[in-house]
């Protein structure tokens, strides 16, 4: 087995392989740029060599300087993980060429099928069914246009060498086409430093279904059942599952059978994923072969039991497989929540900054249940503009479904993220959707069910009295601890009384509550009572209760008179008043937010690449105003409606923080 192996990548993926690496007895070396020299994966791997500064296309993606990385510490092998090198036919040759062994597919199949454009040939001259589109080169915008014409709007607009969302756009008219051709070659260059760019047609209403293959070099070939990965954002993968709740099993014999069929075609080793669209009869269609790991294998390692790290290490030893189809069982169900650093209430807008806080759920086995998480970053660490957003993947494992969901649910819950905007809000809202709880799911799930962005979640009534129970269990707790604070006058002892006012959600809710050493017992004025037991003391960020037997994980902060609390999406103020308080508190004005209708902030810190208009002139609600860049994405900020531009406070090139003023209007 090989004694050295270098990982050609960065953050989570890079920890992940680690990981397998030492439970193998392999020595690691990481590579790292400026922006990463005190990142996890250097500190985990057994040597660390720096390649250059922050921008991937200075450091991550250019051969020579990995290649030299190789040589200076004596690696044997190399792991690309997913992203920068991992398709790229020229880094395997290197590696050829210099003896050292390419954990992945042979350089012929990358190049057959990492390319989206040969791919789509290749499969159609196999007799696979596949999406109607261009699959040649692309002059211009205009040329864009004209073939985008001819196959019929929506299309969906793809960089060639492209990945995880990546300079990826789906336009529906004449001008989304020009300006998604654009974006998607900007994006496609500085991501992958291949700007070609391919055209199909955007079939709606679908299902993003992927298999897993493995195959070595002595011609065996397996698959390990499919992952549903429909739940996308901005055609980027956010919640991934296995199985899929849709398929039966001939349907999955039959695409795990031609993904097989499509891997050997071209000779392929190593650990790669065939990906489909699947309509509403269980028909489906060849979309791409990912030549390389993907991000949501650790959900199908869950169900599989199969560590496809270690696969791929053996076959690019040139072991056989261990195992046989027939050997391979799906069990239970798994769930995977992308962590993204991005900012839900502002349309997902990338987030930079520091972790101030990151304490992840502990990762456990337990009977009946598994929580997961694979992560690259660590509190106090910092999220580079320079790098894709995600920050960690929470994974749950469930004999059933809807209990996987249920792990999950409290997993997110457990989560804590603070000092940058995260997702974990709408990804716990996700596991509490009816359409996603029936497994009733399309890649438009996202754009359907929340059309106008994500505001928030309201808690359901039943949900709202349980908060709003421990609440008040949890304020008369802290209430008695700040009645025993030292220095008090003698004779003078303040009581704790048993009936509250509860404030939460634009509701208030009058309680009486009756402890014991046990717990308390919260009753309504309607009489209906809730018994809260819990460890909790105050000034504890994270609150495990249990809410008449069944559990309840709060994320508790600091407000007057009350908490700011978090669970399951919702992001409450929670006031508990004494019933004085109560009747003033009601009487106190509202607090109005500044108003900026009339100017154009920066959603998150990013690079202005494009200002559209100029000072005198009217906008159209819609109309491009300026296009800012941020972790390697394109963003067009439009007006809102029509207006006239008064002022403009920046130009191209210039680095803006979060919400400072782009342009004013009349």
């Amino acid at each position: 087995m090989f004694k050295k192996i270098l990982i050609a990548n960065r953050g989570e993926i890079a920890c992940r392989v680690i990981k397998t690496a030492r439970k193998m007895g392999i020595k690691t070396v990481a590579i790292y740029s400026d922006a990463d020299k005190n990142a996890l994966h250097v500190e985990m791997a057994d040597e660390a060599v720096h390649i250059g500064p922050p921008p991937a296309n200075q450091s991550y993606i250019v051969i020579d300087k990995v290649m030299d990385a190789i040589r200076q510490t004596g690696a044997e092998a190399v792991h690309p993980g997913y992203g920068f090198l991992s398709e790229n036919k020229l880094f395997a040759e290197a590696l050829a060429k210099e003896g050292v062994a390419f954990i992945g597919p042979p350089a012929g199949a990358i190049e057959a099928m990492g390319d989206k454009i040969t791919s789509k040939k290749l499969a159609q001259e196999a007799g696979v069914s596949t999406v109607p589109g261009f699959m040649g080169l692309i002059d211009d915008a205009e040329h864009a246009v004209t073939i985008s014409n001819e196959i019929g709007y929506p299309v969906m607009i793809k960089a060639s060498a492209g990945g995880g969302g990546k300079g990826m756009r789906i336009a529906w008219n004449d001008n989304e086409a020009r300006e998604g051709f654009q974006s998607s070659k900007n994006e496609a260059a500085n991501s992958f430093g291949d700007d070609r760019i391919f055209i199909e047609k955007f079939v709606t209403q679908p299902r993003h279904i992927e298999i897993q293959v493995l195959c070595d070099s002595h011609g065996n070939g397996i698959y390990l059942g499919e992952r549903e990965c429909s739940i996308q954002r901005r055609n980027q993968k956010v919640i991934e599952e296995a199985p899929s709740p849709f398929l039966d099993e001939a349907t999955r014999r039959a695409m795990g059978e031609q993904a097989v069929a499509l891997a050997q075609a071209v000779d392929y080793t190593s650990a790669g994923t065939v990906e489909f669209i699947v309509d509403g009869e269980r028909n489906f269609y060849f979309l791409e072969m990912n030549t390389r790991l993907q991000v949501e294998h650790p959900v199908t390692e869950l169900i599989t039991g199969v560590d496809l790290v270690e696969q791929m290490i053996r076959v690019a030893y040139g072991e056989k497989l261990s195992l046989a189809q027939k050997d391979v069982v799906l069990n239970g169900w798994a769930m995977e929540c992308r962590l993204y650093a991005e900012d839900p209430y502002r349309n997902f807008l990338p987030s930079i900054g520091r972790l101030s806080r990151y304490r992840p759920p502990v990762e456990e086995v337990r009977p009946g249940a598994v929580v997961r998480n694979d992560t690259g970053v660590y509190e106090g660490g910092e999220i580079s503009m320079y790098y894709d957003p995600m920050i960690a993947k929470l994974c749950t494992w469930a004999p059933t479904r809807s209990e996987a969901i249920e792990e999950m649910r409290i997993a997110l819950d457990t989560f804590e993220v603070e000092g940058i905007g995260h997702n974990l809000p709408f990804l716990s809202a996700v596991m509490d959707h009816p359409k996603f709880e029936e497994g009733n799911i399309t890649t438009a799930f996202i754009a359907e069910e929340y059309p106008d962005g994500f505001e928030g979640v309201d808690l359901h009534a039943e949900d709202l009295r349980r908060v709003a129970a421990a609440a008040a269990a949890m304020y008369r707790v802290a209430e008695i601890r700040r009645t025993r604070i030292s220095g008090t006058m003698d004779n003078h002892e303040r009581k704790v009384g048993r009936d509250w006012t509860v404030v939460a959600q634009g509701q208030r809710f009058v309680v009486t509550i009756d402890a014991d050493p046990q717990g308390a017992t919260v009753t309504f004025s309607d009489g209906d009572s809730h018994r809260v037991t819990s460890d909790w003391t105050p000034g504890q960020s994270l609150a495990r209760l249990d809410i008449d037997g069944a559990p309840l994980v709060l994320k508790v902060g600091k407000a007057t008179s009350g908490f700011r609390i978090r669970t399951r999406g919702a992001d409450l103020k929670v006031n508990v008043y004494s019933p004085r308080q109560a009747e003033l508190a009601a009487l106190m004005p509202e607090k109005l937010p500044p108003d900026t209708s009339k100017l154009l902030l920066c959603p998150m810190p990013g690079l202005i690449v494009k200002i559209d208009v100029e000072v005198g002139q009217e906008v159209q609600e819609g109309q491009a105003l300026c296009t800012v860049e941020a972790m390697k994405m394109e963003n067009i900020l439009r007006a809102e409606k029509k207006a006239i531009v008064s002022k403009i406070n920046a130009a191209p090139g210039d680095s803006l923080a979060v919400d400072e003023v782009i342009m004013e209007f009349e």
